[in-house]
């Protein structure tokens, strides 16, 4: 379905912009929560105000948490947890415990669902950004590491993490390749049968001649 945004959002478009969306992405979270309405002729023809009063309105929002996005850019959140030996916490950290460190960390009270993270459930370096306006969406930096140990630790975690991952990507790689090539030679065999049965058959054919 085509919509006509009324309101800046995240990741999909500024408002005035005119974008094709899901269907249940429009119907069910766009149009109820007044972001978007359908783009029909009648609504097009607003497209200009639209724009001009969404304008005034970003601009004066960036100016009044422009001094905050400064705060909150390259800020770094400590979280010593509890967690098994693979690395996986027992539980999780949420955006909601996130928004609570930054009130503590700087003040600044912000809503928990303007944080881009999913639950963090493993040890380590993770990153999260925070969409205070669609110009200004700072970065953090959330360190996780196991209570009793250092917080450089999480930087080891994370190391290591990255070389499972890889170890874990080369051989899921070679498996394949030795499935293929596996397939590959049952294919040749499959056909040596077939072009042997032939030469039997043929052979066949000229005796009973």
């Amino acid at each position: 379905m085509r919509v006509l945004l009324l309101k800046d959002v995240y990741k999909l478009g500024r408002a005035g912009d005119v974008k094709k969306v899901a269907d249940g992405y429009g119907r069910n979270y766009l149009l109820p929560h007044g972001l978007a309405v359908l783009a029909s002729p009648g609504a097009l023809k607003q497209v200009e105000r639209i724009r001009h009063s969404a304008t005034e309105q970003r601009v004066r929002l960036n100016q009044e948490l422009g001094a905050i996005a400064e705060r909150l850019n390259g800020l770094q959140l400590v979280f010593p947890v509890k967690a098994g030996e693979t690395g996986k916490l027992y539980g999780s950290i949420t955006s909601g415990m996130l928004a609570e460190s930054i009130q503590q960390a700087t003040g600044a009270q912000v809503d928990k669902r303007q944080i881009d993270c999913q639950p963090i459930k493993a040890l380590g370096i993770h990153k999260a950004s925070i969409r205070l306006t669609i110009d200004l969406i700072p970065n953090l930096t959330i360190v996780v590491h196991r209570e009793g140990e250092s917080a450089e630790s999480a930087f080891a975690e994370t190391a290591a993490a990255q070389t499972r991952e890889r170890e874990a990507e080369a051989f899921a790689e070679l498996s394949a390749d030795l499935a293929a090539a596996e397939k590959a030679e049952e294919e040749a065999e499959r056909q040596t049968r077939k072009g042997k049965r032939g030469e039997d058959a043929e052979a066949d054919e000229t005796a009973e001649a």
